[in-house]
Formats: structure tokens, sequence, C-alpha cells
């Protein structure tokens, strides 16, 4: 049986810590017709949950043009619940955007009602999470506090530190994603999710080891205790990313 979660999060009928990891797919089109043929396309394969990485798309720094395209996208996807990310481009994001364009966008966004997880880096400065965390509390939406190492994989005490460091910032979700060099690294991040969740964390997590050698974290990840998985709908968000059909057909073996 999983390691699950002591604290569950539902939204929209989806549940993150349960009996199952949930797959999630990324929407990462430039111009607003990729954006909407991903959301149609991706819907009809029917994830848990969808993300939308908004850095990705060339109107970005568009409050308004933003939002618009949001409230299209509920429309599409109807009830599937939404990740909504504007990853900060030192760890990954598509371009460089200003700290303030970033917490203006993510806060209107929360405001709107159209997204329902908001994914925030650790990175950022005190007061950037505070105000964003203050934020999702007041609109009732959850908050992913993430950290991303696309160098390497830290030591099992600093990705277990930085998972602890997530939930007492005020994280709904604790998320890691690390770049390993053999699967030695492999095992150390999931060794770290095995101690992060029977020890530390006692709401959900997200981890994965990123790249080839990292696959099986994606598969096998919610074994240890994450309970989210990424996967490839119609293009990647991140190096490893497994097409869904094989990835949910090898979770069914494992759950």
């Amino acid at each position: 049986m999983r390691q699950q979660s002591e604290l569950q999060v539902s939204v929209r009928g989806a549940v993150i810590g349960g009996p199952r990891p949930l797959i999630c797919l990324p929407l990462v089109g430039e111009t607003e017709e990729k954006v909407l043929q991903e959301s149609d396309a991706l819907t009809a394969l029917q994830p848990d949950l969808l993300e939308w990485r908004i850095d990705a798309y060339n109107k970005v720094e568009i409050i308004e043009d933003c939002l618009a395209l949001l409230k299209q996208m509920r429309t599409i996807i109807g009830e599937i619940p939404l990740i909504f990310t504007c990853r900060i481009d030192q760890e990954g994001g598509f371009k460089e955007i200003s700290r303030e364009k970033r917490l203006a966008l993510i806060t209107a966004a929360m405001d709107s009602g159209d997204a329902d997880f908001f994914d925030v880096e650790l990175c950022n400065d005190a007061a950037f999470v505070q105000t964003v965390r203050e934020r999702a509390r007041l609109r009732s939406v959850r908050l992913i506090l993430s950290y991303h190492n696309f160098t390497e994989t830290p030591s099992q005490a600093a990705i277990c530190a930085k998972l602890s460091e997530a939930q007492t910032a005020g994280a709904d979700i604790c998320k890691v994603a690390v770049m390993p060099k053999d699967y030695g690294d492999v095992l150390t991040l999931l060794n770290a999710t095995n101690k992060a969740r029977k020890e530390m964390v006692k709401c959900p997590m997200v981890t994965m080891s990123m790249g080839p050698e990292g696959a099986v974290s994606r598969l096998a990840g919610g074994l240890f205790g994450s309970d989210i998985t990424f996967a490839v709908g119609v293009e990647a968000s991140a190096p490893g990313q497994i097409p869904i059909k094989e990835l949910a057909t090898v979770m069914n073996l494992l759950y």
C-alpha cells in the first residue's frame, strides 16, 4: 500500500493525497490559438488535473488578455481542476518576467475564480510568498510551494528540508523536482519522499526526479508518498515526462 498524506486536498471532485496519485497534463501553448487547441485536446484525454504554464504564453505580461484566455479555458475544460503556474525564469520558466508582473498576474488569476491551484516557487522573497498565501486563503484556492533544481539532486536531508520549508511557509501542497546524474540520485529523491511523508510532511506532496533516469519516479513515486505525477498530453513542460496513456497503464498496475 502506498504512503498516503495525513491531510487531503479535495477540489472539484479530485482528491490529492488519496489512495492513488493523480495525473496532471501541462498546457504550454505560446499563442491563444495553441492554448485553446491544447485545452480541447488535453480535456479529451481525461486527466485528473491540468496545469497552465502561462509563462510560455506570448502575452503573459498583459493581464487582461491572460484572464480572458483563462476564462475561455475554463469553459473548455469544464470541471477539471486547473493549476496556474507562472514559473520564475531561475527555476525553468520559459521567459523572464518581472517580480511585479508575476505577482500582479497570480493575484488577479486568484481573484478570477477560474483556476484552483497556484504553483509558486519557494525562492521568491518572503513578502511575495506571504502575499500569494494570504490571497489564496482569501479566495479559497490552493497554494503549491515548489522547489526546482535542474542541475543536480541535493542530499536526502536537503530535499526533506525543502519539503518541510514549504509546509511551514503555508503550502497546501509541497513540491520538489530535481535533476539526477544517475539512478542513485533517483533513489535519493524517493528515499527523501518516503522519509518526509512518514516523519515530516502532513499535507500532500509532489516530488519527481527529472530526465530519462528519473522516469521511474513519475511512475512509482506515489508508492513513496508523491501525490501528483506529470505526464505528456501534447507537449512536455519538463524533461522526462511520459505520455499519459503509457503512464496510466503502468499506474493501473501499481495502484
